[in-house]
């Protein structure tokens, strides 16, 4: 190759260097992949589906192993839920948590590029006592394992924050989040939050608008308690737990968007088109971060797939990007 190509092509690895350096929406965008489905393509077909769009990360709802084998060497970052019918096991024992680690971790890592572990999702109940026992034996297994840079956390609902509104007036609603919230802190792991615009206007579409909730301009709402200006629900949604995590003294946690999303069929305000606008406007606007956290906001959309045997609502089986033949619901940008 001649001298003046080399240095052509230096010159151009540059730039894509340079621009590669500064967030973009591409960076912060993961898709959640259920698999509560009877249609659905094979695992390594996902993980081609994936590639073929740019998305990078994606999260799993329990540790499927035909899904870890599908993803290895792909570079697609990844987080994998222990499943909440194990928290009991994982919390009771060191032991059981370092055999959870070397039969779901330690054959897949770093081949495969698992950032996070979620100790269970939307867990309720008396169950909650059992998160921060399995985080902690779960770190303690990973560390003696030569694992410590997975980071462990767990993926709570909208429902754990108490004043809600406005985002300001943010604080959990109950104390073992504090005591978890603190325990991040210490590690250095993020929260996982699952925020969804949706099921808050579905709830009080009088006092919550279609285009505040969907990302569509003209609705401001100023949170006086914090001097910002809003113009969409997500950021507001989000910005509480911000506000929770400072009052539990823990305001250095970073956040992640574990789930967000909108159904395209099934119920109130389930449409194509009002799905394409929230999800479209979230891909555009994660980069962006929110007003009391600007830059790159890491989000996951939930969902791949619509997904025929999902329990609940008929919404709950509309929330997917594709039908299970891999076509588009809708069109999307990524």
């Amino acid at each position: 190759m001649a001298k003046e190509q080399v240095a052509s092509l230096l010159v151009v690895a540059l730039i894509v260097g340079a621009f590669a350096s500064i967030p973009t929406t591409v960076q912060s965008i993961g898709v959640c992949y259920g698999v509560n489905g009877n249609n659905l393509p094979s695992r390594s077909d996902v993980v081609q589906l994936y590639r073929s769009k740019g998305i990078n990360g994606m999260r799993i709802y329990f540790p499927d192993k035909q899904a870890l084998d599908a993803l290895r060497n792909s570079g697609i970052g990844l987080i994998v839920d222990t499943g909440n019918d194990v928290l009991g096991q994982l919390a009771s024992s060191a032991s059981n948590a370092a055999s959870w680690v070397q039969s779901n971790v330690r054959p897949y890592y770093p081949a495969v590029n698992i950032k996070y572990i979620a100790v269970g999702n939307e867990v309720a109940g008396g169950a909650t006592q059992s998160i921060l026992p399995a985080m902690r034996n779960l770190n303690g297994a990973l560390a003696a394992a030569g694992l410590g840079a997975i980071k462990v956390s767990t993926a709570v609902q909208s429902g754990v924050i108490a004043n809600s509104f406005p985002p300001s007036s943010g604080v959990f609603a109950q104390g073992y989040m504090v005591d978890i919230a603190r325990y991040l802190a210490s590690t250095g792991a993020p929260l996982l939050a699952n925020i969804y615009p949706y099921f808050a206007y579905r709830g009080n579409p009088r006092d919550i608008s279609l285009g505040y909730a969907t990302f569509q301009p003209g609705t401001t709402v100023r949170d006086n308690g914090n001097g910002l200006t809003y113009t969409n629900l997500f950021d507001a949604m989000t910005d509480a737990v911000v506000a929770a995590l400072e009052k539990a003294g823990a305001g250095g946690v970073r956040i992640v968007i574990s789930e967000s999303g909108w159904p395209s069929a099934g119920g109130f305000g389930a449409s194509v088109d009002n799905a394409r606008k929230y999800n479209q406007g979230l891909i555009d606007h994660v980069g962006r971060g929110t007003p009391k956290r600007p830059g790159a906001l890491e989000t996951y959309i939930f969902a791949m797939f619509n997904e025929n045997k999902k329990g609940g609502d008929e919404t709950e089986r509309n929330f997917g990007l594709f039908f299970p033949n891999k076509q588009p619901v809708y069109p999307i940008r990524f």
